[in-house]
């Protein structure tokens, strides 16, 4: 049984690419620090925080809700990736790497969200 978020695979996963998307942002141009870069750093490390305050609550409802915040971001994570990888700011094979990353995280996100509603389910019945 898992008893802190920190040994979540989803967590675990996102907190990974939260430090690629890092080290990968340091290579940004200086212009996009207060643009992009925290853009991209923000909403990727906001998958991360989701997933540990939904993992913290108590209620069925609220971990959903946190969960299906951590998705939000990593929808928005995406849209960074494309940009960046427009503008250059991403080679294209370490994008495309990023975004089934990210994708990969949404689907271990949607087990734990069928999951919680699941035993939510079994226990009110």
């Amino acid at each position: 049984m898992v008893k802190d978020f920190s040994e979540l695979n989803v967590w675990k996963e996102a907190k990974r690419m939260v430090v690629d998307i890092y080290k990968l942002t340091k290579k940004f141009p200086h212009e996009e620090m207060y643009g992009l870069t925290n853009q991209i750093r923000r909403s990727a490390t906001s998958v991360c925080a989701n997933i540990a305050e939904g993992f913290s609550r108590f209620h069925a409802k609220d971990k959903i809700r946190f969960y299906y915040q951590a998705r939000g971001s990593i929808s928005e994570s995406k849209s960074h990736v494309f940009i960046a990888k427009d503008l250059g700011y991403i080679e294209g094979d370490i994008a495309d790497k990023l975004l089934i990353d990210f994708e990969s995280v949404k689907m271990m996100l949607n087990g734990m969200i069928s999951s919680v509603a699941r035993l939510n389910h079994r226990d009110k019945v």
